[in-house]
């Protein structure tokens, strides 16, 4: 996955947060919408690959998925949360 030290040191860049390592479970949930083709990314378009992993915004709207062991950091691809998603 991806390393401790680095996770300390990124974050937004759209607000420059601080960001967190997802928890399995809403990974989990997020990529069986992208099985169902239902899962879309802030520009819109319909997410195609399913995640390694994910970081989320401190509060907690978005989700930068990390595929093949790298974060995705580029606002547009950033995945929007729904309310309840992180309780």
């Amino acid at each position: 996955m991806i390393d401790k030290e680095l996770i300390e040191i990124l974050v937004c860049p759209e607000n420059h947060a601080r960001l967190a390592l997802a928890e399995r479970t809403l990974v989990d949930r997020l990529n069986a919408l992208v099985a169902e083709g239902k899962l879309k990314n802030r520009s819109g378009r319909r997410v195609e690959r399913t995640m390694d992993g994910g970081l989320v915004r401190d509060d907690r709207a978005f989700l930068y998925p990390i595929l093949d062991g790298i974060p995705v950091l580029l606002v547009d691809e950033a995945i929007p949360l729904e309310p309840g998603w992180l309780s």
